[in-house]
């Protein structure tokens, strides 16, 4: 499919956060842009501000009508959106080119340098880390990322098309989709068994990702998993690799041995070493481009951060409220120890929001002995997203299972009240589902710490 030929892109889902940067990208290069949502949303809003139609209600009478004719019209839809949608089904029986946002991603990157990022985890944070420092070191490129970068304000970055950085997401095989010619794999853990079935069959199609780097294409392996590349870690035998670790008003400040040069006193703001592991390799990935090592140094210590991957929303000496978009044992293992690192010996009560009912069911030993770590936690419903619910898993039956002195099931409009009762020194927020919408409400309401 040649997309110079394309004139309109229709988008069905173009609130997903994925789905809404290739929305800014076809609108920016000019192309006539409309969109279904189920829900309006913050993301939503910005898309309508910027001149793209948007509607929320699934209708075929409210799709336009330049966009009823086939020829010269793509149709992008993400797999979220079910089958039996009306607006698919019409766009799939009048013979229209349709295709998942995959597919796109890799038709837009496939002529570019591609920079992938792989994993279960990191690979927002990763990404916007690399898109910062290409941008900071002067490479044209353009970047879709899986979250709002804190540097760009946005989820998109169009600074030229020779580069391109794009996450290579592994739910429903996504990545498959892509010709990268540098990748890497941060972590390979077991996650979307409703796609998968199991631990082995995700890590051999993580393994057939790897093998779709064009040839001469390098890959960057996280140091301890089972793939063939340059590995990267902390104070190891990696090839790229973290020493010598300080960290003073919390900020870290270490020494980065690469195979192309040494760096002394290397600067990072984010906590948790699971984001010095991104930083390390989104600058090994940044070096293939050319850019100065000295020159990526400097442009990481500046790197602000991504909406939602601990975001300091308040910082005081009286009250922290961190929030973050957590949503597996791995992840809220890495958040409990950032805290732990960064913020010692203080009070913390950690709420929760389970993302999918399949992902509770699947993990629910493993959710509660990371969610036990915090001796105060606060549990909301699950949230469905695409999922209809499964007899017996419920938020009651995983809080039962979490042994922290002080837990309790809570709604979302009793989470101001809950917290005030609790009086924490820390707060976080964890979650992939609606309980992002919260956090500027508890923000707002705790303006007495604020």
């Amino acid at each position: 499919m040649n997309l110079e030929q394309i004139h309109r892109v229709y988008f069905i889902g173009v609130g997903g956060i994925g789905m809404s940067a290739l929305a800014r990208y076809f609108a920016f290069i000019n192309k006539t842009v409309v969109g279904y949502d189920k829900t309006e949303s913050p993301l939503t809003q910005e898309l309508s501000n910027s001149g793209i139609a948007i509607h929320y209600n699934d209708d075929v009478e409210q799709i336009p009508s330049e966009f009823e004719n086939p020829e010269n019209t793509l149709i992008v839809y993400t797999p979220a959106v079910p089958s039996s949608h009306s607006e698919y089904q019409y766009f799939l029986a009048n013979g229209f080119v349709i295709k998942k946002r995959s597919e796109v991603l890799g038709l837009i990157t496939k002529d570019s340098f591609c920079f992938a990022v792989a994993g279960t985890h990191g690979k927002t944070t990763t990404s916007s880390i690399l898109a910062h420092l290409l941008k900071e070191t002067g490479v044209k490129m353009t970047a879709f990322l899986g979250g709002i970068s804190e540097d760009f304000n946005s989820n998109f970055l169009l600074e030229g098309t020779e580069y391109s950085v794009v996450e290579a997401d592994e739910f429903d095989r996504s990545f498959m989709q892509l010709t990268p010619d540098v990748a890497c794999v941060t972590s390979m853990d077991a996650d979307h068994l409703d796609i998968y079935g199991d631990a082995q069959e995700l890590e051999r199609t993580f393994v057939d990702f790897t093998k779709r780097l064009k040839p001469n294409g390098k890959l960057f392996v996280r140091n301890g998993l089972p793939l063939e590349g340059l590995t990267y870690g902390i104070e190891d035998d990696s090839d790229y690799c973290i020493r010598n670790i300080k960290i003073e008003h919390g900020t870290y400040i270490f020494d980065l041995e690469t195979p192309e040069a040494n760096l002394k006193g290397v600067e990072f703001n984010k906590p948790g070493r699971h984001n010095l592991l991104n930083g390390l390799v989104a600058f090994a990935m940044a070096m293939q481009a050319g850019s100065p090592p000295h020159r990526l140094a400097k442009a990481l210590s500046t790197f602000k951060g991504v909406q939602r991957r601990f975001s300091y929303k308040i910082k005081n000496d009286d009250f922290i409220f961190i929030d973050d978009y957590a949503h597996h044992p791995t992840e809220i293992n890495a958040v409990f120890e950032a805290i732990s690192e960064m913020h010692p010996n203080k009070k913390v009560l950690a709420i929760f929001q389970p993302h999918l009912f399949s992902r509770t069911r699947d993990f629910a030993d493993d959710f509660a002995k990371s969610l036990s770590q915090f001796e105060n936690i606060l549990l909301l419903d699950i949230y469905p997203a695409r999922e209809e619910p499964i007899v017996g898993i419920d938020s009651q039956w995983l809080l039962e299972k979490i042994t922290s002195t002080n837990k309790t099931l809570i709604s979302k409009e009793q989470i101001i009240s809950e917290i005030k009762i609790q009086n924490p020194e820390v707060l976080v927020t964890m979650g992939a589902g609606d309980i992002g919408l919260e956090v500027m409400k508890i923000k707002n309401e705790l303006s007495y710490a604020g």
